[in-house]
C-alpha cells in the first residue's frame, strides 16, 4: 500500500506544471480558465487563456479608457507606492509576467509594448498571448471610434485561441471546383486540366469545357511566348 502511495504521489507531483511567472502565486494565477473570484480588472490582467475582454461601459471611449487601463504595465509597490515596472524583462510580459518568446514569423507576434500603452517609451518586455490579443482588441476599438467619427462602418474584432491559431487559417480540405482563373493558372505551368467525362453531357455542355479547355491552351502558349522558346533556323544554302 505504501508503494502504490507513493507512485500516485509522484505521478501527482510530475502532473503539476507551475506557470512560468516572477512574484505569481497560485492564487493569481489559474491554467484552466478565469478565477471566479477574481474582479473583471485583475482576472483580464491575470496570466490565464486566450479570451476577449469583455466590457463593463457601454460607450466606445470610455471602453478605450477601460481597455488601456488593462494594458498598463504592473508596476512595483514599496508601502503601497508604486515605481518602476515589475515585469520589464525580455521576453516577459509586462502585465502578469509570463515568458513568452515571439519569432519573427509569428502572424500574432505584438506591437513593442509602451508604458502608457497608447504613448510613452519602448519597454524591454513583450505581452503573452492572452494580452496580445487584447491589445488587438485595443487596436480595433481605436479603428472602431476613428470610423465612426468619420461616418463609415467597421466590424468588432473578437479574438480567440481559434482565430489566432495560424495552422487554423491554412488548413483546408481537397478542392472539388476549380475557378477559370486557377486553370488558367495551372495550365500556364505546364498542367494539363480536363473536365470530368460525362456521356450524358449535352452539346452546349460539351461546348462550355472545350472552350475551357482552349481558354487554358491559351494561357499556356502565351507563357511559352512570355519566356521565350528557341526557334532553330536553318543555315542558308550558299550559291555555287
Amino acid at each position: 500500500m505504501s508503494l502504490s502511495k507513493g507512485v500516485e504521489n509522484t505521478m501527482t507531483t510530475q502532473q503539476f506544471q507551475p506557470p512560468s511567472l516572477i512574484g505569481a502565486t497560485n492564487a493569481t494565477v489559474n491554467t484552466n480558465g478565469v478565477n471566479p473570484f477574481l474582479d473583471r480588472y485583475t482576472a483580464a490582467r491575470a496570466a490565464g487563456p486566450i479570451m476577449a475582454y469583455e466590457y463593463k461601459a457601454m460607450k466606445p471611449k470610455k471602453q478605450l479608457k477601460e481597455i488601456v487601463k488593462v494594458l498598463k504595465p504592473e508596476k512595483k509597490t514599496f508601502l503601497k507606492i508604486p515605481y518602476g515596472f515589475k515585469y520589464n524583462y525580455k521576453d516577459r510580459c509586462v502585465i502578469c509576467g509570463t515568458q513568452k518568446f515571439w519569432t519573427a514569423d509569428d502572424t500574432r507576434r505584438p506591437p513593442l509594448p509602451l508604458h502608457k500603452v497608447r504613448k510613452g517609451y519602448p519597454m524591454r518586455g513583450t505581452y503573452c498571448e492572452k494580452h496580445a490579443a487584447i491589445h488587438m482588441q485595443y487596436e480595433m476599438l481605436e479603428q472602431q471610434i476613428l470610423a465612426e467619427e468619420h461616418g463609415l462602418s467597421f466590424s468588432a474584432y473578437i479574438p480567440s485561441a481559434k482565430s489566432l491559431n495560424p495552422v487554423n487559417l491554412v488548413k483546408s480540405g481537397p478542392l472539388t471546383t476549380l475557378r477559370q482563373e486557377d486553370i488558367n493558372s495551372l495550365a500556364s505551368l505546364g498542367w494539363s486540366i480536363a473536365p470530368p467525362q460525362n456521356a450524358s453531357a449535352s452539346p452546349e455542355e460539351q461546348l462550355y469545357s472545350l472552350m475551357i479547355q482552349q481558354s487554358a491552351m491559351s494561357e499556356r502558349v502565351k507563357s511559352l511566348l512570355t519566356k521565350g522558346v528557341e526557334v532553330p533556323v536553318e543555315p542558308m544554302e550558299s550559291e555555287a
